[in-house]
């Protein structure tokens, strides 16, 4: 299945959530200096018009980016997503908001000359325009094919240190059946690797077996955070979204705490948001 296209979604609460953890994430691990590798195995396109009639149909970013776009003051702990997003803009010659970058971006801007970053994209059109956004990059490679095959063909990396983010579209009833197994492959390849995995909650019930399948999986340093706008019972569509996040750098739970309360306040709407932020198996 290759229906899915993230222009339609791009920039919304879920996008904000993901990128805004993924940042903490990357400069947590920053604060060695040894080199880090980057992987993402289902990255997208790279960028998203946000004047383009993808991303115009339903307009989620304006309950997402839009709600902290030049407001100020803004949380410190949004203040480096936001930063990132505005020099997306600013290189691009918009003096406003139009181009959303996708994660391959948020990561590429963080990578330091040491670092680099290994993209997995399958569908076709997406592949060539992820091609063409890093086209001569030296730091960034970018391949074509099943992201979670990826994570046999490329971990370890030669790079003792780094990240890898799982991202899929859920286009399938068993994925997350798969992301449980591209989970384990990558604790098992990489023991070191730290592992990150965006899902949605359209109900409670999916991500709740999957997250009890982890846990009886027997993965150490599980840490799981999560953003509900919607209650999880709601028949509204993706009512939040969490990530599971393997072997966390120290620390980084209680930067969370904070980042999510932000995010809360911040993407409510009329409902009341909820967040949760849970170690669903402790670090040896």
């Amino acid at each position: 299945m290759l229906s899915y296209r993230h222009h339609y979604h791009a920039g919304n609460f879920a996008d904000v959530f993901k990128h805004a953890i993924l940042i903490q994430l990357v400069h947590t691990l920053q604060r060695k200096e040894r080199p880090l590798c980057l992987m993402e195995t289902h990255a997208g396109a790279g960028r998203y018009d946000l004047n383009a009639d993808p991303a115009r149909k339903n307009a989620e970013h304006r309950q997402g980016i839009l709600r902290f776009w030049k407001k100020g003051p803004i949380a410190p702990e949004l203040a480096d997503y936001l930063k990132i997003v505005s020099a997306f803009n600013t290189e691009r010659g918009e003096p406003g908001l139009r181009w959303y970058p996708g994660s391959p971006r948020i990561l590429r801007a963080l990578l330091r000359p040491q670092d680099r970053l290994l993209l997995m994209e399958m569908h076709p059109a997406d592949h060539r325009l992820l091609k063409d956004e890093f086209s001569g990059d030296r730091q960034v490679g970018v391949h074509q094919g099943d992201g979670y095959a990826a994570l046999r063909a490329l971990l370890p990396p030669r790079e003792a240190r780094g990240l890898v983010l799982l991202d899929p579209a859920y286009e399938r009833r068993d994925e997350f059946q798969r992301l449980l197994n591209g989970l384990l492959l990558a604790r098992q390849r990489w023991p070191a690797g730290v592992l990150a995995a965006w899902y949605p909650v359209l109900n409670r019930q999916p991500s709740a077996h999957f997250q009890q399948a982890l846990v009886k999986a027997g993965i150490p340093a599980v840490l799981c955070a999560e953003l509900g706008l919607f209650p999880y019972d709601a028949k509204l569509g993706m009512n939040g979204c969490g990530m599971i996040i393997v072997n966390p750098p120290w620390q980084l739970d209680a930067t969370l705490q904070t980042l999510l309360t932000k995010l809360r306040d911040g993407l409510r709407q009329n409902e009341p948001a909820h967040i949760r932020l849970e170690w669903l198996s402790p670090a040896p």
